[in-house]
């Protein structure tokens, strides 16, 4: 889904959103310089797999947390975990790198992805990408969990 389809879609799930267009950003410092309006729930994803590239994760906490993949993996209890791969990204959810965004499970037909969601995000907004870096659509998490649950996605409300 590119970004309109993806507007259609959660207004076709009667999931309530709003839209910030801006340039393209490609990490957290770039949007950094961004005006937006619910800075406190800007999301920041991670794509990993495991060592073996059998299991892929998608890890969304808040936009100003690290994430220690070393310790994340430990008290997940998952094999060591890597970045994936830009072509890696593109295959399983149809993303560029700098436009990952828990949206893009939508777009996962093979390899399930599990979701690792900061439990920060539940009862609250979450800002995310539209499958696209040129906009960020902000939601409730509760709505997006939802969501992605309904289309058979795997979601962990996990603290981060």
């Amino acid at each position: 889904m590119n970004k309109q389809e993806t507007y259609q879609y959660l207004k076709d799930h009667n999931i309530p959103f709003e839209i910030t267009e801006h340039p393209a950003v490609y990490n957290m410092e770039e949007l950094e310089s961004i005006d937006l309006p619910y800075p406190e729930g800007d999301a920041k994803n991670l794509f990993v797999r495991d060592d073996k590239k059998k299991n892929y994760y998608l890890i969304t906490v808040k936009g100003d947390k690290r994430v220690n993949l070393k310790d994340f993996r430990k008290t997940h209890g998952l094999r060591p975990l890597s970045f994936a791969s830009p072509e890696d990204l593109k295959k399983y959810m149809d993303l560029t790198p700098g436009a990952v965004t828990p949206l893009g499970l939508l777009n996962v037909e093979e390899a399930p992805i599990t979701l690792y969601l900061d439990s920060e995000f539940k009862d609250s907004i979450i800002g995310i990408h539209p499958n696209e870096n040129t906009a960020t659509v902000w939601l409730q998490g509760d709505d997006l969990v939802a969501l992605l649950r309904e289309n058979g996605c795997e979601v962990e409300i996990v603290e981060i």
